[in-house]
C-alpha cells in the first residue's frame, strides 16, 4: 500500500477557529482527513504500547501558528511517519493502527454506522448481496460473504475481496486487495462511481491449493466461476482444440475436470494488468504484465513492432520498490509546467532488481497505475512461499505461531520502499524471443518450490 499526504486543507472548527487538515491517500486515492492532534494521539498510543525504540520519529508540536513553509514541512514529516509505521511488519499490522484508519475513514466520508446491503461480484454476471454494517471491516465483510455462500470458515482464508474497476470496453482493472485498515462499504461508495465494485477472488498463487478448495461444493463453484471468467476476458490462453474440450466438459457439468484441464493452460491463475510501459528489454516498450505462478510475465512490443515474451521469477528478485512522482498535465497531455501552475497526476513505477545471470544484477522498471497492486502480488507470492517452506498453512483456522517471523523474513527478502523517483538502469542486450533470469537467491530457489 502506498501511503501519502499530498496536500493539506484549512478547515473551520466548531468554535469558528481554523485548523490544518492532512489528507491521507492510499494508492493515490483519498482515504481520510485528519488533524495533527489525531496523529499525535495515535503516536502516543503506539509509543505506549510498543516503546520508543520501535516507533519512528514524530514531528514536534509548535507553540505558535505555523507558517506556510512550516505546514509544508510538517506535511512531509507526517507523510514519512505514516509510511514508516505502515512498512513496519509489527506496527503496520497492529489493530491500533488499523482501527485508527478505519475510524478516520468513516468520519471523513461522514457515513453513519447503519445496516446496508452490499453487492459482491463473483464474476461479471454473478453477484451476491450481503447485509452488513457500514462500519464493518474487510474481514467482517468477507465472513458475511462466506456465510451467505455457505463457504466453510476454514476455506474463507483462500479468498479475498478486491476493489475492481470496469472500463467502458468491459475490461476489468484490479485496483487493489481490500485491507484490514479500511471499511469496504465506505471505500467503494466514497468513489461515487458505478465503475467500481467489490469482487471475491481466490487470493493464493500455488495451484496445489486448488484441490483443497475443490473438495468443497461451494469452493468448487467459486473456482469454476473465476476460471470461466478469466477465459472469457482472455486472461487464460485457449486454442480451438482446448476450447472444444472445455465446452464438452461444461456440457457434462464436469467442473473439476474443467478446472484440471485449465490448470494445464497458459496463464491459469494469473492476474493481468492494464497495458503499461517498461524499460526492458528496451526503454519505452509497451507491455502487458501478468502476475502468477510466482512470477511477473511480460508480453512486450518492441519499438520495431516485434513481440517478445518472458518471465521474471520472484525467487530471483533481490528486492523491489514502488516510487511515485507528480507529473504535470495540461489538456490531457504531459506538460513541462510545474505542478503549482498545472494539473498534476501521480506517476507510479515498480522497479525490481533481478538476477539475470549468476553475477549480473539489473534493475527493471514498469510504469503503471497498478504498480502498487503489482508489488502487493509480489509480496503475497513471497509470503506464500515462506509459509509453504515453513510447513505452515494458509487456512483461516490453522494458527501458525511462526507467522510473524515469516512476514519479517519475507520483508527482508523482498522489501517495498516508497521514495522519490530516481533513474534506473535499462538493458538492451536481449537475444532471442524470450528473456529470463537463471539464478536463485537467499536460499529460496526452485528446489524449495
Amino acid at each position: 500500500m502506498h501511503f501519502s499526504i499530498p496536500e493539506t486543507e484549512v478547515r473551520s472548527g466548531e468554535n469558528g477557529s481554523t485548523y490544518v487538515a492532512f489528507n491521507i491517500h492510499v494508492n493515490s486515492v483519498l482515504h481520510c482527513q485528519v488533524r495533527y492532534s489525531q496523529l499525535l494521539g495515535l503516536h502516543q498510543q503506539i509509543k505506549k504500547e510498543y516503546g520508543n525504540n520501535v516507533v519512528p520519529a514524530f514531528p514536534p508540536k509548535k507553540i505558535f501558528t505555523l507558517t506556510p513553509a512550516e505546514v509544508e514541512q510538517r506535511r512531509e514529516q507526517l507523510e514519512k511517519y505514516m509510511q514508516a509505521v505502515r512498512q513496519d511488519p509489527m506496527l503496520g499490522a497492529s489493530e491500533m493502527f488499523n482501527s485508527f484508519l478505519r475510524k478516520a475513514q468513516q468520519e471523513t466520508q461522514q457515513i453513519p454506522t447503519e445496516e446496508v446491503p452490499l453487492e459482491i461480484y463473483l464474476s461479471k454476471r454473478q453477484k451476491v448481496t450481503v447485509n452488513i454494517l457500514t462500519s464493518d471491516q474487510t474481514e467482517d465483510v468477507l465472513e458475511a460473504v462466506a456465510s451467505k455462500l455457505d463457504l466453510p470458515d476454514d476455506l474463507a482464508g483462500y479468498f479475498s475481496l478486491f476493489l475492481v474497476r470496469e472500463g467502458v470496453d468491459g475490461g476489468l482493472t484490479f485496483v487493489r486487495k481490500l485491507q484490514d485498515f479500511e471499511l469496504p462499504y465506505v471505500s467503494v461508495t466514497s468513489l461515487r462511481s458505478s465503475e467500481f465494485y467489490i469482487a471475491l477472488r481466490k487470493s493464493y498463487w500455488d495451484t496445489a491449493y486448488d484441490s483443497d478448495v475443490m473438495d468443497n461444493r461451494v469452493g468448487l463453484n467459486l473456482l469454476y466461476t473465476q476460471t470461466v471468467s478469466d477465459i472469457e476476458r482472455g486472461w487464460i490462453l485457449v486454442n480451438k482444440d482446448q476450447h472444444r474440450q472445455l465446452k464438452s466438459l461444461q456440457e457434462k457439468g464436469s467442473k473439476k475436470e474443467f478446472i484440471r484441464l485449465c490448470q494445464t493452460l497458459k496463464y491459469f491463475g494469473y492476474i493481468q494488468f492494464d497495458p503499461c510501459v517498461t524499460d526492458f528489454p528496451e526503454k519505452g516498450c509497451h507491455a502487458i504484465v501478468s502476475a502468477g505462478n510466482n512470477e511477473l510475465n511480460f508480453q512486450v512490443k518492441l519499438p520495431n513492432e516485434q513481440m517478445k515474451e518472458g518471465s521474471f521469477k520472484v525467487t530471483r528478485m533481490r528486492c523491489w520498490r514502488v516510487t511515485s512522482s507528480q507529473v504535470p498535465v495540461a489538456n490531457g497531455t504531459a506538460s513541462t509546467s510545474p505542478c503549482s501552475s498545472a494539473k498534476c497526476e501521480v506517476k507510479l513505477e515498480l522497479a525490481f532488481e533481478y538476477l539475470m545471470s549468476k553475477d549480473r544484477l539489473q534493475w527493471v522498471t514498469i510504469t503503471s497505475r497498478q504498480a502498487i497492486m503489482m508489488s502487493i502480488c509480489l509480496q503475497s507470492m513471497v509470503d506464500e512461499l515462506m509459509v509453504k517452506k515453513s510447513g505452515g498453512s494458509i487456512k483461516k483456522d490453522s494458527p501458525d505461531p511462526d507467522r510473524e517471523q515469516i512476514v519479517k523474513l519475507s520483508t527482508k527478502l523482498s522489501s517495498v520502499s516508497l521514495r522519490g523517483i530516481s533513474a534506473s538502469n535499462s538493458a538492451n542486450d536481449v537475444s532471442g524471443n524470450d528473456f529470463h533470469g537463471n539464478y536463485a537467491f537467499e536460499g529460496i530457489g526452485d528446489d524449495d518450490l
